[in-house]
C-alpha cells in the first residue's frame, strides 16, 4: 500500500485545488481498506475516501486526517455475458468502454463522468437520461463496524444523488451489475454522440469538480444563475462558466475560499432573484 505525508490534495482533485493530506494511502488489496481505516483510528484520526477526485472541494489548509483514495489499485473488472463484477476503483470511463467494446449496452450514459465506481453507487450518479439504479444489481460494502455486507438494489436505496452508502458511511467495494446485449457499432457510436455533447455543452478546458449545484425541484440551477446574471461571475481565479453556469470553474490559481465565497454569493443572488434555494452537489472536505 502506498502512503504518503503531507500530500498535496490539488494533486488528486479534478478542481486541482486544496492544501495536504495529513495522509495519502493507496490501497492495493481490498482488505487494505480496512486497514487504512484501522491506522487512522489508532491514530486518532478522521479518514476520508476518495475516487478521482472529482466532485469534491479540499480545504486550503488540507485535511487533518488520513485521505483513502480507492481507484487505480482497486479495479478489477469480470464479465460473464451480461453480469459484471467490478471494483469501486474502476473509472466510469474505462468501465464503459469495456462493455462497448463487448457490445452491451446501458451504460453509455456513464463514459464520460470523470468519475469511479465506488462513487458513482453512493451517490446514483446519473447523466443524459440514465442512473447506476437502472442496471446494478447488488453491491458488496464495508460497514463502519469492518463487516462485509452485499445490498441488493432495492436495500441500496439509490433516489437522486443520493444511497443508503451515503446516509450509513458504508464504503462500497464492489458491485454487481447486468446488461443486454446490442449493437457494438451502435453503443459505440451513442458514447462517442454523449462525449460531444459534453465537449460542447460542458466547460471542460478548465479545472472543476463537474456539477456544482443539485438539481432544485421544477428548474434547472444552471439557468437559473445565468437569468441571474451571474454568468461569467468571479471571485478571484474562481468563476461561473461563461459556457455552462451550472459549473464553477478554476481558471488558474483559485482556492478553496475563493470558490466557497462565490458559491455563497450565487446563491444568494439566486435565493433573492427566484427564491430558489441552490443545494451544493459537491462535497467539501476539511476544516471550512
Amino acid at each position: 500500500m502506498i502512503i504518503l505525508e503531507q500530500e498535496p490534495m490539488k494533486r488528486h482533485t479534478t478542481f486541482r485545488i486544496g492544501g495536504p493530506a495529513a495522509y495519502y494511502m493507496v490501497p492495493e488489496e481490498e482488505e487494505e481498506i480496512r486497514i487504512a481505516i484501522e491506522f487512522a483510528r489508532e491514530k486518532n484520526l478522521p479518514y476520508y475516501l476518495l475516487g478521482r477526485g472529482s466532485n469534491v472541494l479540499f480545504h486550503d489548509d488540507g485535511y487533518p486526517g488520513v485521505v483513502i483514495e480507492i481507484g487505480r489499485g482497486l479495479a478489477k473488472f469480470e464479465m460473464y455475458k451480461g453480469l459484471v463484477m467490478a471494483q469501486a476503483g474502476i473509472s466510469l470511463s474505462a468501465m464503459a468502454a469495456k462493455l462497448a467494446e463487448e457490445g452491451f449496452t446501458g451504460f453509455e450514459f456513464a463514459a464520460g463522468i470523470p468519475g469511479t465506481l465506488g462513487g458513482a453507487i453512493t451517490m446514483n450518479a446519473g447523466a443524459y437520461g440514465g442512473e447506476i439504479r437502472d442496471c446494478i444489481v447488488s453491491a458488496t460494502v464495508l460497514t463502519e463496524d469492518g463487516d462485509t455486507q452485499v445490498l441488493s438494489r432495492e436495500e441500496l436505496e439509490l433516489g437522486y444523488r443520493s444511497s443508503l452508502i451515503q446516509r450509513s458511511s458504508y464504503i462500497v467495494k464492489s458491485g454487481t451489475f447486468n446488461f443486454e446485449e446490442g449493437d457494438r457499432e451502435e453503443i459505440q457510436a451513442k458514447m462517442k454522440e454523449l462525449n460531444q455533447k459534453r465537449r460542447e455543452k460542458q466547460p471542460l478546458e478548465y479545472p472543476s469538480a463537474g456539477s456544482t449545484f443539485k438539481r432544485p425541484e421544477g428548474h434547472f440551477a444552471g439557468k437559473l444563475i445565468e437569468d441571474a446574471g451571474l454568468k461569467g461571475y468571479r471571485v478571484g481565479d474562481a468563476q461561473v462558466s461563461e459556457k455552462h453556469c451550472g459549473f464553477v470553474v478554476n481558471r488558474g490559481s483559485a482556492t478553496a475560499a475563493q470558490v466557497c465565497q462565490l458559491i455563497s454569493d450565487v446563491q444568494r443572488k439566486v435565493q433573492e432573484a427566484f427564491g430558489v434555494e441552490l443545494e451544493p452537489e459537491i462535497r467539501f472536505v476539511g476544516p471550512f
